[in-house]
């Protein structure tokens, strides 16, 4: 649901804070890989790619979890790494470069109109992508149609807020001292397919078949709240932007106040934070 903002107008929006975030998210891209890396080895096992398949990742980012599934696809196949944002296909683009990826093709691909020919791809991955589609279910409605019979979806949504702390003590705190409204549930985002019943309504529905939805728990580490604030910055265009446009007073409140929410995952007393981290996962057939 987009509530009654535009759909086109959403879109673009969406589309622009992914690209204003991607020379952040290359920046982090070791950290993105090792932290994501549970999520991805689940996605990779559910789609079991095999040599000479072709491999679609979609909403790739820094395109981590397709290179892994690249490495798996010799002799003879090819991964296709696309994102909408252009800035975060040029991030792939040198990601492939210092990883020595050679099969692979970049393309930019939106999620709810997949520019591609049906039935023309064994096995579709999307690492946290669908949440952010206007329409989910359009989105996987075209996942579909251009998997062959037979091929496999593996895909990751964010579980609830409530299971993920690292993402929200920067809006919380932003919220909490009258910077921004709180989040608009209904809209596209982060946790906008976090139960796992609509997910698994959304892929069925879409007609895929052998759906599975699962939940995995890791961490997110840092060294320092201070680190914690760099990559929230990294990470999020959105949030860098609010907390730069700060006078000096309101951003030390803005850091201090983050601080306080993630003094409980103090890990040590030098200060190293451990955040709970929860996505679910699902896979499924088409």
């Amino acid at each position: 649901m987009t509530g009654s903002k535009d759909p086109d107008e959403l879109r673009t929006s969406i589309l622009d804070r992914w690209d204003r975030s991607a020379s952040g998210w290359a920046a982090s891209r070791d950290r993105i890989r090792a932290f994501g890396m549970p999520v991805s080895t689940w996605m990779i096992d559910a789609v079991r790619p095999q040599p000479g398949q072709r491999v679609l990742e979609l909403a790739a980012g820094v395109g981590d979890t397709g290179f892994l599934a690249g490495e798996l696809l010799h002799p003879g196949g090819a991964l296709v790494s696309s994102d909408a944002s252009d800035g975060m296909l040029q991030a792939a683009r040198a990601r492939a470069l210092e990883l020595g990826a050679k099969n692979v093709e970049f393309a930019r691909l939106e999620l709810e109109w997949i520019d591609l020919p049906t039935a023309s791809v064994d096995a579709v991955l999307c690492r946290w992508g669908f949440m952010f589609a206007v329409d989910p279910g359009a989105a996987l409605s075209e996942t579909r149609r251009v998997l062959r019979p037979g091929g496999r979806l593996a895909l990751a949504a964010w579980d609830k807020a409530e299971h993920n702390p690292w993402a929200t003590i920067p809006t919380s705190a932003l919220v909490a001292l009258g910077h921004v409204a709180p989040p608009d549930p209904s809209a596209p985002g982060m946790f906008a397919l976090a139960d796992p019943g609509r997910l698994a309504a959304l892929i069925q529905g879409a007609g895929f078949t052998e759906v599975t939805v699962d939940a995995i728990d890791f961490e997110a580490t840092y060294d320092s709240v201070e680190m914690y604030i760099e990559v929230a910055r990294d990470l999020s265009g959105q949030f860098g932007d609010i907390a730069d446009a700060l006078p000096e007073p309101a951003r030390t409140a803005l850091w201090n106040e983050i601080a306080k929410l993630a003094a409980p995952f103090a890990a040590t007393p030098g200060g190293a934070l451990r955040m709970p981290a929860r996505s679910l996962v699902a896979g499924a057939s088409s």
